[in-house]
């Protein structure tokens, strides 16, 4: 059996007071590459075991002088989310089963099958890490300070981006930012005027793709009244509005030729004139220009123009290129939309998880942030669910499909939910109803975030 060496991360703790049968198991779980740590008595364990310890727990039930639900009750009592998993003698399968009501994960009859074995430590062992996750993430959210308020991630290119931002900040020079759309361009853009000596004056965003061609000009210089026919009065332009703070040209690939060569001008004199007047005006001007393409391969966008910009570039990373950012970032989104609504926020399930990090983002930190509101105010939802109805915005040109994996896995989560729903969280019934054994039931409930308690009347 071939295991992520994610596992490695993970231990397993087995207790059992039969020196074969334990070292035997153990030396099973280690070929199939666990980390194992072997128990004799639960005392023992107990001297070791601290809440939030990155382990699983596989335990014997009859054992002396400490049993093994004894044991269960009191770990579960410091920390009810912890994995537990009970071996049992055929006598004991009652008694497991009424353990999975009070929280044990599974349970194993003896003699059980290696290959079980190690199918049940899997499952627990991908639940303890989405637990140990979900911990760390509202650790790091929690300790939130300075730039990273901001700034989000623990990506090591994000990390970069956030050294990139302290150290052109002070330098007071243009700054091109690329990224695809939803990467965040506008949130590095203002962080560089928010830590830059220029934080006191205005910071003025321009979108050039939404302002109409015959608009440019005045949008960017302003107008003298008369200077047009609509000119009924003086319009103080972007660019002298910004004076002394940061001009922030989002997709200044799409900016006509004609202003493109105005705005160098501007840029190598610090003056402009509005349009009908021949007054000079001074300004001081920084420009943080963000594009999806590099502009020195762009032939509509000035070469001039390009250069006099390119002092200095930051590169936003495509969402589904951050990893673990992404369970981090949807987690934040979700704090937000549940401290402004009110209610309490829904750790994810390890198939919400597994869905975040298969799914391609094609819209990015902005997709993610959508899906994530939805997720946080729609009780007894999924992501899977969520994306699978989720329409791309306009300016997202590719949806990413799910994978197969997750549609399987949310049309069983849906047929779950509506059995729970339906027999109104009478799990006896959802269990008559969809013809499954009490431990593959609590195991999907487990996996797929649903709570019995969710349902009653």
């Amino acid at each position: 059996m071939e295991n992520n060496n994610l596992n490695n991360h993970i231990e397993i703790w087995l207790l059992d007071d039969d020196d074969i049968v334990r070292s035997t198991t153990a030396q099973w779980l280690r070929l199939s590459n666990y980390d194992v740590k072997e128990f004799q008595d639960a005392r023992d364990l107990l001297d070791h075991y601290k809440t939030g310890l990155p382990c699983i727990i596989v335990s014997d039930i009859r054992m002396t002088p400490i049993d093994g639900l004894t044991l269960m009750n009191e770990c579960l009592a410091k920390e009810p989310e912890l994995p537990f998993i009970l071996i049992t003698g055929h006598g004991d399968i009652d008694t497991a089963v009424n353990a999975l009501r009070d929280g044990a994960f599974d349970f194993l009859e003896k003699p059980f099958d290696p290959n079980r074995l190690t199918e049940t430590v899997e499952k627990a062992i991908q639940l303890r890490k989405v637990q140990l996750q979900h911990a760390n993430q509202s650790q790091y959210l929690g300790d939130l300070h300075g730039i990273e308020e901001t700034i989000i991630g623990q990506n090591e290119q994000i990390i970069r981006v956030r050294q990139q931002i302290h150290t052109f900040a002070g330098m007071d020079t243009h700054v091109i930012v690329y990224g695809k759309t939803g990467c965040g361009k506008e949130l590095v853009a203002k962080a560089l005027h928010d830590c830059s000596p220029r934080a006191t004056k205005p910071f003025v965003a321009i979108n050039c793709a939404a302002i109409p061609t015959d608009l440019f000009e005045s949008e960017l210089f302003g107008h003298e009244a008369g200077a047009f026919t609509s000119a009924n009065k003086k319009r103080i332009g972007k660019l002298e509005h910004a004076s002394g703070g940061t001009l922030f040209l989002d997709e200044i690939e799409s900016m006509p030729l004609a202003m493109q060569i105005k705005l160098l001008r501007v840029l190598q004199e610090n003056q402009l004139e509005r349009v009908g007047s021949n007054t000079t005006i001074e300004i001081d001007l920084r420009v943080v220009a963000a594009a999806k393409n590099d502009l020195q391969t762009l032939e509509n966008f000035r070469q001039d123009l390009f250069f006099r910009l390119n002092v200095s570039q930051i590169h936003l990373p495509d969402l589904r290129n951050r990893g673990s950012d992404i369970p981090l970032l949807f987690e934040h989104f979700c704090r937000i939309a549940v401290n402004e609504r009110g209610g309490d926020f829904k750790p994810l399930s390890p198939i919400d998880h597994e869905t975040l990090t298969l799914y391609g983002w094609p819209g990015n930190v902005r997709e993610l942030r959508n899906v994530a509101l939805r997720y946080a105010l729609e009780p007894n939802t999924s992501v899977a669910k969520i994306l699978a109805g989720y329409q791309a915005q306009d300016d997202i040109d590719i949806i990413s499909p799910l994978p197969l994996s997750v549609k399987v896995q949310e049309f069983e989560r849906s047929l779950i939910e509506a059995s729970i729903r339906q027999q109104k969280g009478n799990i006896q019934l959802v269990l008559e109803q969809l013809q499954l054994p009490r431990r593959t039931l609590n195991q999907k409930m487990q996996k797929y975030g649903l709570n019995r308690v969710d349902y009653l009347d």
